[in-house]
Order: C-alpha cells, then structure tokens, then sequence
C-alpha cells in the first residue's frame, strides 16, 4: 500500500490494481461491475483494516488449550453512504461479517453539487465503535464531508473514508474540512470535470451498479 497526499492511502495491489482497470472500461455488463466492485472492496478491506484492535481468548484445539486473538466485530461499523455505497458493503461484510450496518441517504444537488440528506441510521452507541464510511467515488468531496459532519454529531470512536476512486480536488477538500478522517482508494485520478465527475474514472458508480441510468 502506498501513502498518497495529505493521509491518503493507495491500495496497489496488483490485484486491486487490475480489477480497477476492468471496472473503467465503458461496455462492461452490469453483473461484471457489480462483481468487481464486490471483489475490490474486500480486497481492499484486508488494508482497510490492519489496525483493528484485538483481545486474547482461550481455544481448545484438538491437542491442547491454548491463546489467541480475535476481533471483537461488534465495535466495527460500516456505514453505506447511498446508493453506490451500497456496492462496497458486501464485500467488506465478507471479510467482516459481524460488523454492524449503518446507513446515510444523500443525494447530489445537479446544480449546486451540495450533498442533501434524506435518511440517516445506525446502531446504537458510536461512541464505542469504529466507523469506515464506504462510498465508491470521493469527487468534489461534497457527499463524503456532509456524511462525516453526520457522523461526527454521534462522537464515533474513530471514522475512516473508504472509495475505489478520487481525485485531487476530492483530497483537498476532505482534507480541509476533516484533517483527522484517514482516505483509502484504489488510485488518485487526474481531475474533474465540469459537471463534477472523476476524469478518467468510472462513470456513474451507481447507475453502473445498479443497472439505472
């Protein structure tokens, strides 16, 4: 894994790499987007977690008893910025089963590009919890900032930005509002565009996802 600008970190592995090259290109079906981007995120999810906290437990095995660690998974919480975040939850839930769920619904004003939001839950006690906030696309940073100014009101114990892509402007501008919130990405695009889509990106995640346009 690479450290990008400003505590971005870039996924290379060469894996992640490759899938993300398939997701770009324009004619891919449907099924095959979904797919990868099932695959990419929890191949990304092993960095995405490394830190995670362990406690020591006592295990029989078939020869004797003995110490180990696991992951209390009931600290973790995934929370799906709707709707594309929806395509990188069950693949980090794959390598993270017992982490909770939490949900924001926001939406891109096309003529402000202002995050608006319509639905907002999440498990109880964020106070206790760990939070990585899933979203495919950190573009003009509007979206990923709202769900965090969300977040944040709860006092979570730690929040992390998980995206398969993002850009420069997208970097600078979380960075700006929250210095704190850590960014993982398969890659760093080139720009933006005009209308605020990554170049040369992925098109529209959730359209491609979900098969919408």
């Amino acid at each position: 894994m690479a450290d990008g600008p400003g505590g971005v970190h870039v996924v290379d592995h060469p894996l992640v790499q490759h899938k993300i090259t398939l997701m770009r290109q324009k004619d891919l079906s449907t099924n095959s987007f979904r797919r990868l981007a099932h695959e990419v995120s929890a191949l990304m999810a092993y960095e995405v977690l490394r830190d995670l906290a362990l406690h020591e437990v006592e295990v029989q095995t078939p020869m004797e008893t003995t110490t180990g660690n696991v992951v209390d998974g009931k600290k973790l919480v995934f929370v799906s910025v709707l709707r594309a975040g929806t395509g990188l939850l069950e693949g980090l839930l794959e390598v993270a089963p017992s982490a909770r769920v939490g949900h924001i619904g926001l939406y891109r004003d096309p003529k402000t590009l202002v995050a608006v939001e319509y639905y907002f839950k999440m498990p109880g006690d964020l106070q206790e919890r760990d939070v990585i906030v899933l979203d495919p696309l950190l573009a003009t940073g509007n979206s990923a900032i709202a769900a965090v100014d969300r977040l944040r009101e709860h006092r979570p114990k730690s929040i992390k930005f998980v995206c398969l892509l993002t850009c420069p402007e997208g970097i600078a501008a979380m960075n700006q509002a929250h210095p704190e919130v850590p960014i993982y990405t398969a890659a760093v695009d080139r720009e933006l565009d005009v209308n605020g889509y990554i170049l040369p990106g992925l098109g529209d995640v959730a359209d491609r996802i979900f098969g919408t346009k």
